[in-house]
């Protein structure tokens, strides 16, 4: 069928943040979206998700307008919907309900079936202190790596 050919992903996440739930949703995407989506034309870098009237949506993603679209393209960060089965749903509300969570995305892809799917986890952001310690390890690995190599 189509290949994966799109792999957007937010490098920052996991050095942000700590990360719990991992869910794949789908996406509610016009014409001109999908059509720049494809062309690895969108960032989710600034992206978070909110709980809105029984819904998940994703805010401040941002999708390039469509180089050949005409006055029916699309708004570059408008909101869109995510879909998620009822179940997931009323986990990530319940998550969200305590102070100092939230819903990040991590990588937008393209399914086998050629559905655009984007992967959002439940996270809680990392204080500084921790921040040094995910550097200090980073370190720890690529200094044994050389070590290991002479």
């Amino acid at each position: 069928m189509i290949k994966n050919q799109i792999n957007i992903k937010n490098k920052r996440a996991k050095f942000e943040y700590h990360l719990f739930d991992i869910y794949t949703a789908g996406i509610q995407l016009t014409g001109t979206e999908i059509k720049s989506i494809r062309n690895s034309k969108a960032s989710i870098l600034e992206a978070y998700c909110i709980f809105d009237g029984g819904e998940v949506f994703i805010r401040n993603m941002h999708v390039t307008e469509y180089e050949n679209g005409s006055f029916y393209n699309h708004k570059p960060r408008a909101d869109r919907k995510l879909l998620l089965n009822r179940k997931e749903i009323n986990k990530i509300q319940k998550y969200l309900m305590i102070k100092g969570n939230t819903l990040i995305p991590l990588k937008m892809f393209l399914s086998e079936k050629g559905w655009v799917k984007i992967d959002i986890a439940c996270a809680q952001g990392k204080k500084l202190f921790d921040k040094r310690h995910d550097l200090k390890e980073k370190d720890d690995k690529r200094d044994m790596a050389r070590a290991m190599k002479k």
